[in-house]
């Protein structure tokens, strides 16, 4: 198998087919492939803006002119994923745009690791999921006493139970939260347990963007008693930093499938 790695930062399998990329002054993504290639080939692309799009576009459609038969794609991070129900009118269903355009090139396959929900995988054509669930397992190595799992909303439930039964049946504390569709705004932080007496607790969820759900959480589980808290996520945005992150989760777990960070107490796992 061949590889062609757009972001030379982000190469998770082999070593990459030559390329040259850059941006005209106009603002166009440009390539061009320096290797022939006479076999199948799987595309790695961070997409964190259009032009990542554009590029991937450019380059699956530089491939096909070099007769390139078999072209999968790997995106670690599905942008728009949490875009995947329409809240207000006059909004766009973001998540349907993206899968539309990536279904118009026809891949073998398209490999998504830890999708926001079970619409992304339905909207894609010869999709691939990769769950979370040997990410989590290797942060969790780093765990020798009792803890506990926590589901931040309702929309993890189903996500963290199944990734409890694959690590052996640990305990889940379900937690719900509300936002105001209009402004975003979150409130009403709710842990569904009297009383964590002390307990280790890992707050596990599939993307931290700024940080708010985990910093509101994280203020609830203080107030039923909880011990150390620790926060595992698979795509780490982190828009604003992690100061305040840092004040309640004693470490905080993710993976390079967004963006490279160096920070202290933040422990980065390559995919």
């Amino acid at each position: 198998m061949n590889y062609l790695h757009l972001d030379t930062n982000f190469t998770p399998f082999g070593k990459s087919i030559e390329f040259e990329s850059f941006t005209f002054s106009g603002g166009e993504p440009h390539i061009k492939i320096k290797e022939k290639v006479e076999s199948a080939i799987t595309i790695t692309q961070r997409i964190t803006s259009f032009n990542d799009l554009g590029l991937l576009l450019l380059a699956t459609d530089a491939l096909r002119r070099m007769n390139v038969k078999e072209i999968n794609l790997f995106i670690p991070y599905m942008p728009a994923a949490r875009q995947d129900r329409l809240m207000v009118s006059g909004e766009p269903l973001s998540i349907k745009v993206y899968t539309d355009i990536i279904n118009s090139q026809k891949y073998n396959k398209v490999t998504i690791f830890d999708p926001h929900s079970e619409v992304t995988p339905a909207l894609l054509d010869n999709v691939e999921v990769i769950e979370n669930y040997e990410f989590v397992q290797k942060c969790l190595e780093n765990f020798k006493e009792d803890f506990v799992l926590i589901s931040p909303d309702g929309g993890a439930l189903k996500k963290i139970y199944k990734l409890s039964a694959y690590v052996g049946g640990i305990e889940v504390i379900e937690c719900s939260k509300k936002r105001d569709v209009k402004t975003g705004k979150l409130s009403g932080f709710t842990v569904y347990a009297d009383d964590l007496k002390g307990k280790k607790a890992i707050v596990v969820d599939d993307i931290c963007d700024g940080g708010g759900t985990f910093i509101g959480l994280g203020k609830a589980l203080q107030e039923k008693n909880v011990g150390n808290l620790y926060l595992i996520v698979s795509h780490g945005i982190f828009n604003k930093g992690f100061e305040e992150l840092k004040k309640i989760y004693k470490t905080i777990y993710t993976t390079n499938s967004f963006r490279e960070v160096a920070s202290e107490k933040v422990v980065q796992i390559k995919l």
